[in-house]
């Protein structure tokens, strides 16, 4: 009886808070598409950064699949947030057939986290930003945005291609739970990203306008089931 509580208890809570986050969701994603508009008005970072997406594009669905490029990105993701969250990573192995790390804490972020985190994107972008910071690259700036479609258009590919299997990692959280985290991990991305990158609103905004969108779903919701 106390096992089948848990159980049950845990669920609920599950599917209360993806419920709950699910208004967030679509308010984050409203303002990213508020974002989008403005940036396509800045040739010079859409141009390559498209450019380089759909080289990816063709790699992928021409060659091969990088599946160990990906799960040790996959694994290290895990491990990086294990270490944010206060853990520490005993063991880590990683192949083209899978792999897994084993750390001594563990919550949703850390379980979901590859799922929206763009470990070889914030890499790159990393790469680049300490380079700036010894030499002008600023000539080379289309050519980073080009390896930034690359390698964010890595992270969704790859990303939609592993999801289409059976994933432990979301069979533990939850699928309704894990989707509504990853949708708004991947929709947060976005939202920091676009600002920073592309100085088209300054970050406090975007963040505005998606607190502003989640508040326009909450009434629509309401409306819709309470009249």
């Amino acid at each position: 009886m106390g096992h089948q509580r848990r159980t049950f208890l845990g669920r609920f809570w599950r599917w209360s808070l993806a419920i709950a986050l699910f208004p967030i969701c679509v308010g984050t994603s409203w303002a990213v598409i508020d974002l989008l508009y403005l940036v396509e008005r800045h040739s010079k970072f859409w141009i390559p950064t498209v450019a380089g997406a759909g080289v990816w594009v063709v790699f992928f669905c021409w060659l091969p699949k990088p599946l160990w490029i990906y799960v040790v990105g996959h694994e290290l993701t895990h491990a990086l947030w294990a270490v944010i969250c206060g853990g520490k990573v005993t063991r880590f192995r990683a192949s083209s057939k899978g792999g897994h790390v084993i750390v001594t804490k563990s919550n949703f972020l850390i379980t979901l986290s590859p799922y929206f985190f763009p470990l070889y994107a914030i890499i790159w972008v990393l790469i680049f930003w300490l380079g700036d910071r010894l030499f002008d690259w600023r000539p080379w700036l289309p050519w980073f945005h080009f390896g930034l479609g690359i390698a964010y258009a890595f992270h969704l590919t790859l990303t939609s291609y592993i999801l289409r299997q059976r994933q432990p990692d979301l069979d533990s959280e939850g699928w309704f739970l894990s989707i509504m985290i990853i949708w708004l991990g991947n929709a947060l991305t976005l939202l920091i990203a676009l600002p920073l990158l592309t100085r088209v609103a300054p970050l406090l905004t975007s963040f505005g306008w998606a607190f502003q969108r989640t508040g326009h779903c909450l009434v629509n919701l309401a409306r819709l089931f309470w009249g």
